[in-house]
């Protein structure tokens, strides 16, 4: 439980701010030039697979969090979507906004959650 909810933190507080960085500051990344686009692949691998373990770990512990499971995969994908965006911004900053207030509401659901941090 307490990995998880490492794991949440960074979430919450590296990555998802890492990416509105990255979209509000960053370099625009053109995905029709090879080399921009494998350097993205690479950089985001770890960022992927961080996502994909909290989805793993969020669903093995469901009855634990406050979240449902279909939050679970919304909070995932929006992630994954999210990390795209902010490097090829291709997509408006009201709907990069609304997936980052989505995932930082969700994730913030968890790490405000008091039973979590009991057991702890």
């Amino acid at each position: 439980m307490q990995a998880f909810f490492d794991l949440t933190k960074e979430l919450r507080h590296q990555l998802l701010e890492n990416c509105l960085d990255r979209y509000e500051n960053g370099y625009k990344f053109n995905r029709k030039i090879y080399d921009e686009f494998y350097q993205v692949k690479n950089e985001s691998l770890t960022q992927f697979e961080k996502i994909e373990q909290w989805e793993e770990d969020a669903n093995a512990i469901v009855h634990q969090i406050p979240l449902f499971p279909n939050q679970i995969k919304n909070t995932k994908d929006n992630l994954e979507i999210m990390i795209l965006h902010s490097y090829f911004h291709d997509v408006r900053k009201k709907r990069f906004m609304e997936l980052y207030q989505s995932v930082m509401y969700n994730l913030d659901l968890v790490l405000n959650d008091v039973s979590i941090t009991d057991h702890s």
